[in-house]
């Protein structure tokens, strides 16, 4: 008993006066941590960015562009081979009505992902970026793919990362983000996304991004049959990143929806997630924004403010992981009422407004 309170004692010293913990201590904490202690942490290191009735929410869309992908992940239910009956890919007319309600909704965010489609050229998504900047200015932002996208993109296209972030940097793209990292361990990818790229070619595009003066995030999803050290470990790889780069604008962690993919699963308790979300918060003590996941937790996401978080998005469509078992709520007055019963004021973010690169 006596070991783990001086344990405990020296990680809440550390956190107090602003230390760094380590992978030690979060696994320490992760095994042994109540979720009071874990809430208590969290706040403490959210507390250093914002103030604590703060929270910030988006209205967003997430455009699946296109299902036709090679990768074959297996805890995917959305794709289709090439040839295979469903496939599709969007026209820009498709594209521009999907932003046009988004704004009708009152959003101004989008995001895009799909996949690997080999019958997609990278001026394909260059031109659909440049009209949608064109069309639409400043009046609304767009996350221009995903980063595992980009590297198929670049090694399609026979670019390096560099070269490909510039042609996207013309089009008018200013955000490429942390999608498609899932669990950044190298044996997890071995294990469910064995055609996917390696850990470190990962942080090589997301530097070569950074680099070239666009925004990027960091994201995560659990609930997969990762070990806890492997979690641990994806927090580290992303903490060391942010020291390389302060290039990270955010990091979002969702949960693995097993409804109707390959391997199935059981989906994780909401409970484990918030635990999970507050180790985030503690650990990533150089990442300013941790964002709570609504469309994968719904309403109860917004216990994530407790657990260290400081910003979601209420989100109309994502394909992808409704199609895994994911539910939409427009009822945003409701979702948002959700956080004010929890103490928080809510505020709408602009995504313009905080762009790490003018």
């Amino acid at each position: 008993m006596s070991s783990l309170l001086s344990t405990s004692e020296e990680i809440r010293r550390k956190v107090e006066h602003r230390e760094r913990i380590s992978s030690q201590d979060a696994l320490w904490l992760w095994q042994n941590a109540s979720d009071a202690e874990l809430r208590d942490l969290a706040q403490q290191v959210r507390a250093r960015f914002h103030a604590p009735s703060a929270c910030t929410y988006m209205v967003m869309r997430i455009i699946n562009y296109t299902n036709v992908c090679v990768a074959q992940c297996d805890y995917c239910a959305f794709y289709r081979l090439p040839g295979q009956e469903g496939g599709y890919v969007m026209s820009e007319d498709q594209v521009f009505a999907k932003l046009d309600e988004l704004l009708t909704l009152g959003g101004d965010l989008a995001a895009f992902n799909g996949g690997f489609n080999p019958y997609l050229p990278l001026s394909y998504y260059c031109d659909l970026f440049a009209a949608i900047r064109n069309r639409y200015g400043d009046r609304l932002e767009f996350y221009a793919l995903t980063i595992a996208e980009f590297m198929y993109l670049a090694d399609h296209a026979n670019l390096d990362y560099a070269t490909t972030a510039e042609r996207f940097k013309q089009a008018g793209v200013r955000w490429i983000t942390g999608g498609g990292s899932e669990i950044l361990t190298e044996d997890f990818r071995k294990r469910h996304s064995k055609f996917k790229y390696t850990v470190a070619q990962y942080f090589e595009a997301q530097a070569a991004i950074v680099a070239a003066g666009l925004n990027t995030t960091a994201t995560m999803v659990i609930g997969f049959d990762e070990t806890i050290a492997e979690r641990i470990e994806h927090l580290e790889r992303t903490r060391h990143f942010q020291d390389q780069t302060n290039g990270l604008a955010s990091f979002l962690c969702w949960t693995y929806k097993p409804y109707f993919t390959q391997i199935g699963g059981i989906e994780i308790s909401t409970g484990e997630y918030l635990r999970h979300l507050a180790l985030s918060r503690i650990y990533l003590d150089n990442v300013q924004r941790i964002r709570t996941s609504v469309l994968t937790q719904n309403e109860r996401a917004l216990e994530g403010l407790l657990y260290g978080a400081d910003d979601f998005d209420l989100p109309i469509e994502d394909e992808v992981t409704q199609k895994a078992g994911a539910t939409i709520s427009l009822h945003f007055d409701r979702i948002l009422e959700v956080a004010r019963d929890l103490g928080f004021n809510p505020t709408y973010r602009h995504v313009p407004q905080a762009q790490l690169v003018p």
